[in-house]
């Protein structure tokens, strides 16, 4: 779109407001880009950071040197250099003398800085006091060698360095994060060792690909320790793009039965870990945790004590949940984007940051070289006109003395440089004696040699790489440490659901005809002498642990899953399952089976059907519920059956109303997620249909117990030796019970312990 500007009759310049706008916001983003929010490569530093760092060595508190108040450095970095918030600066001087913040603190500070469970609790400027650390002399020390542009402040009053020259990639040791316009940054920490190493392999393979490089620099590294849990493909891949996600993980140790954490996650407060717990804790959700301690101190930074309810807990899936639950688990993203040499942001990967640095501190080196060549050819100079003035010295004097501009008359005489001019005239009367001249000769010599040594490192490249890996080795010997952030990986972090993090108690859960449902503590506790609402009574009971599940079964063969510790008292009159469950209309709740996930479960309908499933087959998150046993036409559910645990052959006996009972073992019984079953007990269709003849009951039999039949008043007891006459195969008619119980009304298993 092209735009018309011009000038109003009283001078005033007219332009579209939409292009102004887009003008004014395209400046101001530039500018928070450039100067204020996005690192510089070359040393890894925001404007204002770098700038405190440059105010602070001109006020010479290199490291070593006396505290200041950090008053006085706030306040020349602000009235010098940085226009800008006194507490704005200071909260960023403080960032870089945080311990904890900062892998390597560029700030040594006196007083109160902050802590890790509270970064912004630092005391106000007036309090604290501040100098350089050593490692601050990797940015400083070759300031004043010809190594930087110098460009002027806000007010053109003083001259400032654009980028300081860094000896190592403080960008990469110290990471950064900030947010522009349009774009932020967050580069993690690093090992200064393992970065120096990596810069070192560049060097000497300059095509090296990130695979290679992430065998020197695997991971960052965090100042605050850690286990950073990302696999190693996917942090390859982070070094690969620059951007990505990797985790970190608190690390612990079990001292004598307790969990004791040692080591948070970057950025992580223990107070607010602490605090996450115990709300769990406060709620219920940590059933496994009876104490929280914290027993931080000053030679334990951290030490955050869990002790466990007991010694059956299992401190691997305690930790898990605590990991996917709180902030011992955290996620940090990764986006490398920086000002590059060229003064643009943009994204780098590893090998492109790298290889860009060294291009940086290359070009340090050589203009440092080059100042230092261009001052040994200077003294050379004055050297070359003081031993003129050495080898003449009774003419020189003669001159001096009689001479109006001895000067001129030194330059005319002995054809010198101005400059050697004026250093025979500064010549001091004891500077005249005859070892003088040595010492000239000899400094000379030494002089010579090191411009020689200078030029041949600007001529022949190798020698200027051979002097940068010296460097680098001697700042990794002189700054170089271990790393604090283990490597590891682990299993994904689950939290646990309701049910496992309940506590373990036994409690005895009643359904009432009606669909009530309630839970009373204690397995000894009598259903039949509840209360109930009028016309209601009991329909089903289970004995069950407040950390399991219950399935329930309706008339249609549904099964439906609920948590027991969510179930109400058995104080009250329960609650209707409607509430909790939706069944189709006018379907009813009619029976109720508790078991551990993997045990087996027998269902069965008086059709003469049924199968075996496992008990987690039955449960369903669905409020609806999951369809199991298919029922056919009038048929009805059958209590189901847990089958014990046992090694031996376990029988199925299953008894019809008119008496018949067949035995046979419960192997032939079909295995099945879900359906209608096989045929366990013969039935005539048309009798099944007219529901004469039906199947009354249905129960597995352990090694060696008996069978109790009853028939009104009447009971008879079949013993394992009396059972062989009704024994057969599966889906048979079965052999009629004695004269008088083939009207039976119910079976029961007698175990010999019974």
């Amino acid at each position: 779109m092209k735009f018309v500007t011009g000038f109003s009759p009283d001078g005033t310049e007219q332009i579209p407001l939409r292009q102004y706008a887009e003008g004014a916001y395209l400046d101001y983003s530039m500018y928070v880009i450039l100067d204020r929010a996005l690192p510089h490569i070359g040393d890894g530093l925001k404007p204002v950071q770098r700038r405190i760092v440059y105010a602070m060595s001109e006020l010479g508190l290199r490291a070593g040197a006396k505290f200041k108040k950090s008053a006085r450095t706030i306040g020349d970095v602000i009235g010098k250099f940085h226009p800008h918030g006194d507490s704005a600066c200071y909260e960023a001087m403080v960032l870089m003398a945080q311990p904890f913040a900062y892998r390597y603190p560029l700030v040594e500070g006196q007083g109160n800085w902050g802590s890790v469970d509270d970064p912004r609790s630092f005391a106000a400027m007036r309090y604290t006091e501040a100098r350089l650390t050593a490692y601050a002399q990797l940015l400083l020390q070759e300031v004043e060698l010809g190594t930087v542009d110098w460009v002027a402040n806000f007010d053109g009053t003083l001259d400032e360095p654009a980028v300081l020259p860094a000896r190592l990639p403080n960008l990469l040791l110290n990471g950064a994060s900030g947010i522009a316009v349009g774009m932020s940054t967050d580069i993690p920490p690093h090992n200064l060792t393992e970065v120096g190493a990596a810069c070192l392999h560049l060097l000497e393979h300059p095509e090296a690909p990130v695979a290679d490089l992430v065998q020197f620099v695997p991971a960052p590294d965090f100042p605050t320790g850690g286990e950073i849990v990302t696999p190693k493909a996917e942090l390859q891949q982070i070094y690969a793009t620059g951007r990505g996600i990797l985790k970190v993980r608190a690390t612990y140790e079990v001292e004598q039965g307790e969990v004791v954490i040692n080591a948070l996650p970057y950025q992580v407060s223990g107070a607010k870990v602490l605090e996450r717990i115990a709300e769990q804790m406060q709620a219920k959700k940590l059933p496994w945790i009876a104490d929280l301690r914290d027993e931080s101190d000053h030679e334990h930074p951290i030490r955050i004590v869990l002790v466990p309810r007991s010694n059956r807990v299992d401190v691997d899936r305690l930790m898990g949940h605590l990991f996917a639950t709180t902030d011992l688990e955290r996620s940090y993203r990764v986006n490398m984007n920086l000002i590059g040499a060229d003064g643009r942001p943009r994204v780098m990967d590893l090998r492109s940051l790298l290889i860009e640095w060294l291009g940086f501190r290359r070009e340090t080196v050589r203009r440092r070289v080059r100042h230092r060549l261009d001052q040994v050819e200077s003294r050379l100079h004055v050297l070359d006109g003081l031993l003129v003035a050495f080898l003449n010295i009774d003419e020189v004097i003669e001159i001096v003395r009689n001479e109006d501009q001895p000067k001129l008359a030194l330059q005319g005489r002995f054809g010198i440089s101005e400059r050697q001019a004026e250093a025979i005239l500064e010549l001091r009367l004891r500077q005249l004696a005859k070892l003088e001249e040595v010492r000239i000769q000899a400094e000379q010599q030494e002089l010579g040699a090191e411009r020689d040594h200078l030029e041949k490192l600007l001529e022949k490249p190798r020698l200027l790489t051979k002097q940068l890996r010296s460097e680098i080795l001697a700042d990794i010997a002189t700054y170089g440490d271990a790393r604090r952030s283990s490597l590891v990986e682990r299993p994904i972090a689950v939290s646990l659901d309701a049910q496992e993090l309940a506590p373990s108690e036994p409690v005895t859960v009643v359904l009432s005809q009606k669909g009530w449902i309630r839970s009373g503590k204690g397995h000894d506790l009598d259903p039949e002498n509840l209360n109930y609402r009028s016309g209601d009574g009991l329909l089903s009971s289970v004995r069950v642990k407040t950390n399991q599940s219950i399935a329930v079964l309706d008339e249609l063969g549904r099964s439906y899953a609920l948590l027991v510790n969510e179930l109400p008292s058995a104080r009250g009159l329960g609650e209707p399952l409607t509430g909790r469950l939706n069944p189709p209309p006018g379907v009813g709740f009619v029976e109720m089976i508790a078991a551990d996930d993997n045990r087996e479960c027998l269902l069965s309908s008086d059709a003469g059907y049924g199968f075996c499933c496992k008990f987690q087959e039955l449960l369903s998150r669905n409020r609806s519920g999951k369809a199991i046993l298919n029922l056919t036409e009038a048929a009805r559910l059958l209590p189901p059956v847990v089958v014990p645990d046992s090694e031996e052959e376990l029988l199925l006996a299953c008894l019809s109303n008119e008496g018949r009972l067949l035995i046979f073992p419960l192997d032939q019984v079909p295995r099945l997620a879900k359906g209608k079953g096989n045929k366990l007990l013969s039935i005539p269709t048309a009798r099944a249909k007219s529901r004469e003849e039906t199947m009354l009951s249905c129960l597995v039999l352990p090694e060696g117990a008996s069978l109790r039949i009853a028939a009104g008043r009447r009971s008879l007891t079949l013993k394992p030796s009396d059972m062989a006459h009704y024994r057969g195969e599966r889906a048979r008619r079965g052999h009629k019970l004695p004269r008088g119980f083939q009207r039976a009304s119910a079976m029961e298993v007698v175990t010999p312990n019974d």
